[in-house]
């Protein structure tokens, strides 16, 4: 079955040439012109992607990332003219799993479409379950528990925690995390993964993830 992406951007031409490109690829695509029609669209539809923008009448991106993060771990990719470092920031600290500039590539969103999918698909981090003081994490399922409590994590964050848990006793620098997580072809500010570090730390709850100044962060190895 063909996968769904909703589009959520106010500007027609925009939107019929996103449309175009995911149609050809093989996506079935739902559109929404605001943000509030966007998270309509979203609760109707349940799609399997989001594409949105973030200058949005209505309700704006950043809070439509929200409000839909709070609902469902569904991927977000934001796709917005709004390329500064504080925007991109507060992009991934509203959990969107990818940010894309205008102008944009529509070849080059496809391939940010099939990585972010990819990592989403249940199995497509293959491995035994990693337990590691009171959390264990589920590759297969993307799960991850403290203790017995399910913690939230998004497609991104499940990655970093997984590398870190991997590489126990090891540097992982910013640069490798960026090269594994984001992919090779990332071009963006390494602020990003201290973001991202900061959130699993906030929702973990458990000070195991240790930054190394001028290298990295490291899982010390469980004795």
């Amino acid at each position: 079955m063909a996968k769904m992406i909703l589009v959520i951007e106010d500007e027609t031409a925009i939107q019929n040439v996103i449309r175009a490109f995911l149609e050809d690829a093989g996506y079935t695509v739902a559109l929404a012109s605001d943000g509030l029609e966007g998270i309509r669209q979203f609760r109707a539809h349940r799609p399997d992607l989001v594409l949105l923008d973030l200058m949005l009448p209505k309700i704006d991106g950043f809070a439509v990332c929200e409000i839909l993060r709070g609902e469902s771990r569904v991927p977000i990719i934001m796709l917005t003219a709004l390329d500064d470092d504080s925007s991109q920031l507060k992009g991934f600290d509203a959990l969107a799993d990818d940010y894309i500039t205008k102008p944009f590539s529509m070849p080059v969103v496809l391939k940010h479409i099939e990585a972010v999918l990819r990592r989403a698909e249940p199995g497509a981090a293959p491995g035994g379950v990693i337990r590691y003081r009171e959390i264990t994490l589920d590759p297969d399922s993307m799960t991850v528990l403290v203790g017995e409590e399910s913690v939230f994590l998004t497609v991104r964050e499940f990655e970093i925690l997984k590398l870190l848990l991997e590489n126990q006793g090891r540097v992982i620098s910013r640069e490798r995390l960026l090269d594994s997580v984001w992919g090779y072809g990332y071009i963006g500010s390494e602020k990003i993964v201290n973001t991202h570090i900061k959130n699993i730390r906030k929702k973990l709850g458990v000070d195991c993830i240790e930054t190394i100044r001028g290298a990295g962060y490291k899982i010390e190895k469980e004795t």
